[in-house]
């Protein structure tokens, strides 16, 4: 009965339907009824009525699954817990005081959510992961490819490409200075180009296109193995105008989190949120509070920090 809506077996365009409309669990649905669904996401009595038959049908199925393999629960150590949290990677920045701040740097399977005022540079940081994402495996890195999904209209190609072509130099001087084989050999396909052609870009213009493309993004990934890292540029952004129902907004903000930690779990990829922080001024301070709230596994916040990553040496 929790089931999540984007999981069941409906068509694309009814899933995003339900989504905009602040549906995310299969109970939702059948508590609202085909009546209250008609009317709530514009569709007759009759589609809804068949909508529902289908989930009623999946949740059956869903009961006798659980039942049958109650029995098979998992069960392991706290110990076994830690040893697997410990055995996944990072995605390394090659700025030594980041990536200590972070653990190791942006660890894979979580969630992190940078905060910043606007203008700090959190869409920087984003595009600097999407490049060291790529970084070969001898030099620290863990080889994969990129998600970019863009709210604002932020993402710079060329900042991007100066990024790319950066840290294809950075990691050249580490294979001068080694003179390893397989630093060389890593280098024939670590390029520019390659590193563009591997950052997928998506470019959301409102919160229904995002509700849609992170509802979507599994079968992309699924397509897309090597994705190890998910940015969204700007979570917040498509919420903050012209949306008067706060709890729906609650709602489908949510989702969304919960949505996307089910990715970062089964595709074991980063997922990196960026959003901005407003201004709250109280009797004796200001403060900088996120303007969506923490969501996730770790919050880097970034208030007068500028990464000149782009063109760092050393």
């Amino acid at each position: 009965m929790q089931r999540d809506v984007g999981s069941l077996p409906l068509s694309p365009a009814l899933r995003v339907r339900l989504l905009a409309a602040g549906f995310q669990t299969a109970q939702e649905l059948l508590e609202t009824g085909p009546c209250g669904l008609s009317k709530e996401i514009g569709i007759s009595k009759e589609e809804a009525l068949e909508a529902l038959q289908v989930v009623r049908q999946e949740c059956a199925g869903d009961a006798a699954k659980t039942a049958g393999g109650s029995g098979s629960t998992r069960k392991c150590t706290a110990l076994e817990l830690l040893e697997e949290e410990q055995a996944q990677g990072f995605i390394i920045t090659f700025c030594s005081a980041l990536d200590n701040i972070l653990g190791g740097g942006v660890q894979l399977t979580k969630i992190t959510e940078i905060c910043g005022a606007p203008g700090v540079g959190k869409t920087q940081l984003c595009m600097q992961l999407a490049v060291d994402v790529q970084i070969p495996e001898c030099f620290g890195g863990v080889a994969g490819e990129a998600v970019f999904i863009d709210t604002e209209g932020s993402f710079m190609v060329d900042r991007a490409a100066d990024i790319a072509a950066a840290c294809v130099q950075h990691c050249q001087l580490i294979a001068e200075a080694h003179q390893e084989e397989d630093h060389l050999k890593a280098l024939e396909n670590f390029s520019l180009e390659s590193i563009l052609s591997h950052i997928y870009y998506f470019r959301c213009r409102d919160y229904i296109e995002l509700l849609a493309q992170v509802y979507l993004l599994p079968d992309f990934l699924s397509e897309h193995s090597k994705v190890r890292l998910v940015v969204i540029d700007g979570i917040a952004f498509p919420f903050r105008h012209d949306f008067e129902d706060l709890s729906r907004r609650t709602r489908l903000l949510n989702g969304l989190a919960q949505q996307l930690i089910i990715i970062a779990n089964d595709h074991k990829s980063a997922v990196v949120l960026t959003n901005q922080m407003t201004t709250r001024f109280g009797q004796n301070q200001s403060t900088l509070v996120p303007a969506l709230g923490r969501c996730s596994a770790f919050a880097l916040c970034m208030t007068s920090l500028l990464f000149g990553m782009g063109s760092k040496k050393q």
